[in-house]
């Protein structure tokens, strides 16, 4: 079972990796909207993400995670198929992606089982 520490770090990896693709999609200017709003909503989730943390506050938080892993795939999928988003932005939605699913992993082998 993983302690509260752990998984307090890996939000912090998380939110750092939020930061980063929200200070990425500040710097590019020709951003389709849809990678704006999902990067930007990410950034907004990360932040209801620690207060519900910091509660372990089971249905919220999952279903937060839900929509933030739904967030990541649109911003994914963006990347794949718009041609000029910059590898910076691509690197930076899928360090998201890789740091929330990390999370989400750390939280269920968190859970007791029933």
């Amino acid at each position: 079972m993983l302690s509260t520490l752990e998984i307090h770090h890996r939000f912090h990896m998380l939110a750092q990796a939020v930061g980063q693709a929200a200070q990425a999609c500040s710097v590019e200017r020709q951003l389709p909207a849809e990678l704006r709003s999902s990067v930007q909503r990410l950034d907004q989730h990360a932040d209801r993400l620690g207060e519900l943390l910091d509660k372990a506050d089971g249905a919220p938080l999952d279903r937060l995670l839900t929509e933030m892993l739904v967030l990541v795939e649109r911003a994914r999928q963006v990347c794949i198929n718009v041609p000029q988003v910059s590898a910076h932005m691509r690197s930076a939605v899928h360090a998201v992606q890789g740091q929330l699913q990390e999370l989400q992993r750390d939280l269920r082998a968190r859970q007791p089982a029933s």
